[in-house]
C-alpha cells in the first residue's frame, strides 16, 4: 500500500522522508535496462546504509543547467496542464514497501507526470526520437511500482520551441524483474545496517 508524505520536494522534510529508502531516480543503480543487476548496486547499499545510521542524505551533483531545469518546473507543469487539459496535484515522496518515489505530479484517476527542462540540444534531440529517453526508463517503471498507476506522461518543456510530450505505459515483464530485486536489496539493506550500527 502506496503511502503519500506530505511534504514540499527539495524541503528538509522531502529529504528527510527519502533519507536510507532506495528511490525510483536512483533504480538504474539497481537494475539495468536489459534487466540485469548494476554494477553500481553495492556502493548504492553502502550509501543507502550510511544514510539511515547518520540521518544525513548526501546532496549529489548539481549543476547550472539542473538548477535551472528545476527553477523551470512550475512552467513546465502549467504548460502541461494547459496542453492536456489534466489537473496536475503536486506530491511530495510516495512510500511502498520500504521504497520511494517523487513523481513530478498526480494525473487524474491512473497517471503520474514526470517533468524535464533539459538545454536545448537536449531537447530538440528528444523531439526528433519522440520516446521516452532510454536514461530515465528504470525512474518511470519505478514511479509506477511505487504509485501502483498506469501510465506517466513525459514532459520536456524549453522555453520558446514545442514542448515533447509521451506517455509510457507500465512494463510488467521489467517491473517483475524491479520488483524481485528490490525486495532482495531491502533485505540486505537491513543486514548491512545491522552490522554497522
Amino acid at each position: 500500500m502506496m503511502k503519500i508524505i506530505d511534504c514540499v520536494q527539495g524541503s528538509p522534510e522531502w529529504f528527510a522522508a527519502r533519507c536510507g529508502v532506495p528511490t525510483a531516480s536512483n533504480f538504474d543503480k539497481l537494475v539495468c535496462l536489459d534487466g540485469k543487476q548494476s554494477k553500481q548496486r553495492t556502493k548504492y547499499m553502502y550509501q543507502l546504509a550510511g544514510e539511515t545510521i547518520t540521518g544525513i542524505q548526501e546532496e549529489g551533483y548539481q549543476n547550472a543547467n539542473m538548477l535551472r531545469g528545476k527553477e523551470m518546473e512550475a512552467e513546465a507543469r502549467q504548460l502541461y496542464q494547459l496542453i492536456s487539459g489534466l489537473e496536475v496535484q503536486e506530491v511530495g515522496f510516495c512510500l511502498a514497501e520500504g521504497y520511494g518515489a517523487s513523481p513530478d505530479g498526480i494525473v487524474a484517476e491512473k497517471g503520474l507526470l514526470e517533468l524535464k527542462c533539459p538545454i536545448l540540444a537536449t531537447h530538440v534531440g528528444y523531439l526528433l526520437s519522440n520516446s521516452l529517453p532510454s536514461e530515465y526508463f528504470q525512474q518511470v517503471q519505478g514511479q509506477l511500482l511505487v504509485t501502483g498507476r498506469e501510465w506517466v506522461d513525459f514532459f520536456s518543456y524549453y522555453p520558446g520551441i514545442k514542448p515533447m510530450i509521451t506517455r509510457v505505459v507500465r512494463d510488467e515483464k521489467f517491473l517483475e524483474i524491479l520488483k524481485k530485486e528490490l525486495k532482495e536489496f531491502c533485505k540486505e539493506l537491513k543486514e548491512v545496517i545491522k552490522k554497522i550500527k
